[in-house]
């Protein structure tokens, strides 16, 4: 059995802010408990010399070469812009500045 129990749900529940009935705490309380359990009987097979597996198929990502193409001017950039100052774009402060 592992850590996972009705009031750790319960707590990040809480700081997710995400309201679940005792039904749905005791429920996610179990199938969380079952993953844990899983992950660690999977540790524990899982041995040195076994390689970290991230899928199943070797993948192999396709990259383009980096070719600079029409770009637009600060002007042009700035032309459909509400609001600018100084060559930027300007937009509402979000964070207080103290």
């Amino acid at each position: 059995m592992s850590e996972i129990n009705r009031e750790a749900v319960a707590h990040l529940a809480r700081l997710a802010h995400i309201e679940m009935t005792n039904d749905e705490l005791d429920k996610m309380a179990g199938e969380l408990d079952v993953i844990v359990d899983s992950i660690k009987s999977v540790s524990e097979v899982a041995g040195e010399d076994i390689p970290a597996t991230s899928h199943p198929i070797p993948l192999v990502n396709v990259f383009r070469e980096d070719v600079v193409g029409q770009t637009l001017t600060n002007e042009e950039a700035l032309s459909g812009a509400p609001d600018n100052a100084a060559g930027r774009f300007k937009v509402p402060a979000i964070l207080d500045e103290e």
